[in-house]
């Protein structure tokens, strides 16, 4: 039954830690040397410098918001004048990581999810942050995407379950068009999502699997980009079970949630 607590990550904090900064220094590496103007797919509207700008300017106001206290209305959006924008990211990079590293997961503070007000949340976001960018600017500069790590990818079907089409899209008021339910399966670990036209939900299935009215399933990575949007949803690498409609509504409502 529905239960946002099964849906937890089970990647350890020391290891997020080192995904931030591996990530985020490949994400560097990435768009060092492409032509900044390309569109990033994955995120229309983005471009590669974009992206850049993008995560070095999220690491700057959670760092803002955790010193403060309250959710920040201005930061440092912008590299200085003459600032390569891969070195505001890194900039941005180490400030974060040195202020995550100097507190415990658990401790608390203020975070965008009501269920997770602990250092634990931004921990799990800025790996998650991190890592969908990478992809999307490698996609955007046309050079061969690395791997994503399995624990990587199956805690990223986690937190975008849980996070995004869970609570995310109550945020926005968005809702299903139809009552239905899809199983995700990857891993060794399965997940079952529902949407309806009062609301979105998702809990992690253990033991005799639930009813539902389609499955996807395949490789961590590639459920892992799926979810996220950065695969077509008609890709051939998943396999896919049940009703399409489904399937297609799910796809749908997480892309609305995650780009």
């Amino acid at each position: 039954m529905p239960a946002s607590e099964s849906l937890t990550g089970s990647i350890g904090y020391g290891r997020l830690l080192q995904i931030i900064r591996t990530e985020a220094e490949l994400l560097i590496t990435s768009a060092t040397g492409a032509d900044h103007s390309f569109d990033v797919p994955g995120c229309p509207g983005l471009t590669i410098g974009e992206t850049v700008r993008h995560v070095g300017s999220v690491y700057r106001m959670v760092l803002t918001w955790l010193r403060s206290g309250e959710r920040p209305v201005s930061w440092q959006r912008e590299p200085d004048r003459g600032q390569p924008v891969e070195e505001y990211l890194r900039t941005g990079l180490r400030a974060v990581v040195d202020h995550l590293a100097a507190h415990d997961p658990a401790e608390q503070c203020p975070t965008w999810w009501p269920e997770r007000q602990n250092y634990g949340f931004w921990y799990r976001r800025l790996a998650h942050e991190a890592t969908v960018h990478r992809v999307d600017v490698q996609q955007a500069a046309g050079i061969d995407r690395s791997p994503v790590p399995d624990d990587v990818a199956i805690d990223g079907v986690s937190e975008g379950l849980s996070l995004w089409f869970t609570h995310r899209l109550a945020v926005l008021g968005v809702r299903g068009t139809r009552h239905a339910r899809v199983r995700i399966r990857t891993g060794g670990r399965e997940w079952l999502a529902r949407a309806t036209p009062t609301g979105t939900s998702a809990w992690a299935v253990g033991g005799d699997p639930e009813p539902a009215d389609g499955a996807v399933s395949g490789e961590p990575q590639d459920v892992y980009l799926w979810l996220w949007g950065r695969i077509p949803p008609q890709t051939q690498s998943l396999q896919r079970e049940g009703s399409e409609d489904a399937i297609a509504q799910l796809w749908a409502l997480l892309r609305l949630a995650t780009r």
